[in-house]
């Protein structure tokens, strides 16, 4: 004889069984992601695509937190996906792309770095040829100020705080995924970014710009 209330336990919609289903349903998907990211060492173009897709908003966030100021977010976007398409074809593991991509990105804010300092001196040599006629920005919304305020003082915390701070706070990633791309545990993720938002809460007092007190508040 069926118990039907005991049926009713494990049924589809019963909290064990929406998270066996969401269990289930994070597998394939994990799968998938790995197949289509073996298509695209493999060469496959759609999958090369597909995968920078995939990767790319963390990888703005990486870019973020290494870049000088000046460097164009989407110049340096750019130059890490003509990596990609160029380069991730040399890679033999799918759990390597991860970290891969962290590199390329960390790489090309630094390029930027030093191209950016061999501009400066160039101006202060005189050549100036390629700011003549530039035509002046409009000022910035307070919006835009407040989160310039909030890169210039995000910058100013160490690697280890600035990284996972920047992926939490810009994009809203949870502390597993961001130990999935920093390679970390999330306990560690966790402690660094409370460590980050003190800081940053600290230093933002000392310039008088306002506690920001919820840099970086979002889902686990």
């Amino acid at each position: 004889m069926v118990d039907d209330r005991k049926g009713s336990e494990v049924g589809a919609d019963s909290p064990s069984g929406e998270l066996a289903f969401s269990r289930a349903q994070a597998v394939a998907e994990a799968e998938a992601n790995e197949l289509e990211t073996r298509s695209a060492l493999a060469g496959d173009p759609e999958a090369i695509k597909n995968v920078w897709r995939r990767h790319r908003r963390w990888v703005a966030a990486i870019l973020l937190a290494h870049k000088p100021r000046w460097a164009d977010l989407d110049d340096l976007l750019q130059d890490v996906a003509l990596s990609v398409v160029r380069k991730v074809g040399e890679l033999r593991d799918p759990r390597a792309v991860r970290p891969w991509l962290r590199t390329v990105a960390i790489n090309a804010a630094h390029a930027a770095a030093r191209s950016g300092q061999r501009r400066v001196r160039d101006v202060a040599l005189g050549d100036d040829e390629n700011l003549r006629g530039a035509k002046p920005y409009g000022p910035p919304s307070p919006e835009q100020e407040e989160g310039r305020r909030l890169m210039d003082l995000a910058r100013r915390l160490p690697d280890g705080y600035r990284e996972p701070l920047l992926l939490k706070a810009v994009h809203g990633l949870s502390y597993r995924e961001i130990g999935r791309i920093l390679g970390l545990p999330e306990t560690t993720i966790e402690t660094r970014i409370a460590r980050g938002r003190r800081q940053l809460r600290e230093l933002a007092m000392a310039e008088n710009t306002g506690p920001l007190a919820r840099v970086g508040e979002d889902k686990r």
